[in-house]
């Protein structure tokens, strides 16, 4: 089981910054992948970021160039550096990390959210 907290959520004017963190309840490097979803109502969940076994990095067209994700395995934390925001960027963003386990059985987990709000 992996248990993921997500801070840093607040509302901020466009143009502003913004950092996310997601805390893991276990070491991070045992994570196959960890990613950033935003969930907005009435729309399905999308990618925003993730990092694939801590070297390969993608990111949605909508925010390259403006979000950086990073993680510090120390902190067991991955973070989402948000800069030059957009009101279209508002929405609930939700951490989430993959393990892969016997017979190369995958399992999702997922954090509960933190609200990012970014006012015109």
């Amino acid at each position: 089981q992996v248990h993921l907290t997500e801070s840093g959520g607040r509302t901020v004017e466009a143009g502003g910054s913004l950092r996310l963190s997601c805390e893991a309840s276990v070491s991070i490097s045992t994570i196959d992948a960890m990613g950033w979803y935003r969930q907005t109502p009435g729309k399905q969940r999308t990618l925003v970021a993730d990092i694939i076994r801590g070297s390969t990095i993608n990111y949605a067209d909508s925010v390259r160039g403006r979000f950086t994700i990073s993680r510090d395995d120390e902190k067991n934390t991955l973070y989402l550096q948000m800069d030059n925001l957009k009101p279209s960027d508002t929405g609930v963003y939700v951490c989430n990390a993959v393990t892969v386990g016997g017979s190369m059985q995958h399992f999702a987990y997922w954090g509960q959210g933190t609200q990012v709000t970014v006012s015109s």
